[in-house]
């Protein structure tokens, strides 16, 4: 995966660029910008760059081979990066805090006053609650987390005695590529074989309405997973030593607000499995490194921090990019969107002389 984007690297402008997030966002800006002659340090919280790249989607997915392979040609330009760090001192991840474990803590406004311009480009690392009872039952893992900390074993950063088990018979919930995710790698890791008996994806639509896709479901199916739409997990609980979920079943109303059908419970249709484990999917939150109005930085209510056209946020010279400024999207967006930035960061610099 080619993040530099330059075949000789230019003299040192004098200029130094901080980029917070070693995602695809914080990959794409820097490849340009030290392309530009910038000084440019990128901060991470993982152990390696990369993002949810490396740690989020499946090997079977994007093999990881190019993708260190891109993240070397940053680092033989000059592109330093400083891991296993957290920007800012007070801002709570939840359990992807505990997850990724980083070894120190730097305040965004110190990073601030050491550079020209900064990038902040943190993505979406937190899985959204389903605000149903006994979600928070050991046994219902939120997937994004339960993905980061397996990769993280993977990779040989975390003993596996640290990964949260999973075995038996799993149920994902959702309709992303997180939910997709979170299905084919039980069902196809070889750390996890021989322990997952079955693993069904329950989605409270219909296949032609899952953000995935029906191509994608399709290639779950194949692999081995089972599929019940138009379903929804409304309750998780114990019973007579018993991990039981109860569903409710789901018809699909269209409305004229609604650019998809709208699914409604249908009354009386309640049921309830046994599962052994549960990986909960439906949908990201942006995670800011900050709370709204830190460094003089606006974050509205759903964590998107809040730019002008340039990708510049409310405090002069420091700019957001990716998933944090734009909400939950794929890889190639997330490049992007971290490559324009690194251009108006560039115009700005250059206009500031």
């Amino acid at each position: 995966m080619k993040f530099l984007r330059c075949k000789e690297i230019p003299e040192k402008n004098g200029k130094k660029v901080s980029i917070i997030g070693a995602g695809p966002a914080g990959l794409g800006a820097a490849g340009i910008l030290v392309c530009k002659g910038y000084d440019v340090t990128v901060y991470d919280m993982n152990p390696e760059p990369g993002g949810m790249i490396l740690f989020g989607i499946p090997v079977t997915r994007i093999p990881k081979g190019p993708v260190r392979k891109g993240i070397k040609e940053l680092m033989d330009a000059g592109v330093k990066f400083v891991l296993r760090t957290k920007v800012d001192m007070t801002k709570s991840y939840g359990l992807m805090d505990d997850v990724v474990g980083a070894q120190q803590k730097i305040h965004l406004e110190d990073i601030i006053k050491e550079s020209d311009a900064v990038l902040i480009a943190t993505g979406t690392w937190k899985t959204r609650d389903m605000r149903v009872p006994g979600e928070d039952l050991p046994w219902v893992y939120p997937a994004v987390e339960w993905l980061v900390a397996l990769h993280h074993a993977v990779y040989g950063y975390k003993s596996w005695d640290q990964v949260p088990p999973l075995e038996g018979r799993i149920l994902v919930i959702g309709g992303g590529l997180t939910a997709a995710d979170a299905v084919l790698v039980p069902l196809t890791y070889e750390q996890l074989k021989g322990k997952v008996k079955e693993v069904v994806l329950s989605y409270r639509r219909s296949k032609e309405y899952a953000p995935m896709g029906p191509r994608e479901i399709d290639h779950l199916i194949t692999a081995g997973a089972h599929y019940w739409e138009l379903t929804q997990p409304v309750e998780f609980y114990e019973e007579n030593g018993k991990k039981l979920v109860k569903f409710v079943r789901m018809r699909l109303v269209r409305t004229s607000a609604e650019k998809r059908p709208k699914p409604v419970p249908i009354e009386g249709s309640e049921f309830v499995e046994e599962f052994d484990y549960v990986l909960k999917a439906v949908g990201v939150l942006p995670t800011p490194p900050i709370e709204d109005g830190c460094c003089g930085i606006k974050v509205d209510d759903s964590g998107v921090i809040i730019t002008n056209d340039d990708f510049m946020t409310t405090r002069e010279g420091v700019f957001a990019a990716g998933d944090v400024r734009h909400g939950p999207s794929l890889i190639g967006p997330a490049l992007k969107s971290g490559m324009e930035a690194a251009k108006k960061i560039d115009e700005y610099l250059r206009n500031k002389q």
